[in-house]
């Protein structure tokens, strides 16, 4: 009996949006698994003859959030162990040996991969700490949590570690990362539009400064010249936007 055979069965779990650039070789990477689900949100390019071409079962829906949207594309799944990736990612060779080797007896219910990260120009050096993200799991014991932007799974059960690399194709330019923070930054203030201006004065001051920090000295990113401390400084802006987002809002009901 095969790997493939002996294993349990697996979806591929996609949202995609004028993603063309980058689903190919996503789609491409998932080839192993039993069925490729693409929930697509009405694209103009080529996505949906892409996601056609490597035989995803391609279905259309409107936009309606990320958590959302993603939970919406699980549901469609066939089987009850699914890995979940975006557009812009793909699982790596090693990823695909060891999800098939652990699927043919799982340990767990969930399982959290590591993520390489594209740093605008280069991939990041291999001494940087991987962002481990849970991807792979069984849909009957996990659903996407309510986080408006960094919506990512959650379960009920046992979660381990799986060393299943997956690659991140990230912003290639500094404008683009500046704008998807100015996009992330103001979605996060609705969500927590209860806190109060007293309450972020100490974030506000502290966070930017410890979030660079955590990721140019803790996950190693100084390893990556430049690319590294670009990635680094504007995780820190980042934090700083976000919370000044929320303070003005605060101010802004107090005001009323």
């Amino acid at each position: 009996m095969s790997e493939a055979a002996a294993r349990v069965p697996l979806s591929a779990v996609v949202t995609t949006y004028n993603n063309a650039a980058t689903l190919e070789r996503c789609l491409a990477s998932l080839a192993f698994c039993d069925e490729i689900v693409v929930l697509d949100s009405d694209s103009t390019d080529a996505t949906r003859a892409i996601a056609q071409r490597f035989g995803a079962r391609v279905d259309i829906e409107p936009f309606k959030g990320y958590g959302p949207q993603k939970q919406s594309a699980i549901d469609r799944a066939h089987h009850d162990w699914v890995l979940l990736l975006d557009a812009d990612e793909h699982l790596s060779e090693a990823g695909r040996i060891a999800i098939e080797h652990e699927l043919r007896a799982p340990r767990a219910d969930g399982y959290r991969l590591p993520r390489q990260e594209w740093l605008f120009w280069r991939w990041s050096h291999p001494g940087t700490r991987g962002n481990w993200q849970l991807r792979l799991f069984r849909r009957s014991c996990g659903r996407m949590n309510e986080v408006p932007v960094h919506a990512a799974p959650e379960i009920e059960g046992r979660a381990i570690d799986l060393d299943a690399p997956f690659l991140h194709y990230g912003e290639p330019r500094l404008q683009d990362r500046v704008d998807k923070i100015n996009r992330y930054s103001s979605g996060l203030v609705e969500y927590k539009r209860a806190r109060r201006p007293a309450l972020l004065g100490l974030r506000l001051l502290l966070y930017p400064p410890l979030a660079f920090a955590k990721l140019y000295f803790g996950k190693r990113y100084f390893l990556n010249g430049w690319a590294g401390y670009f990635a680094a400084r504007t995780q820190a802006f980042y934090a700083f936007l976000k919370y000044a987002k929320l303070y003005e809002a605060g101010r802004k009901r107090e005001d009323l």
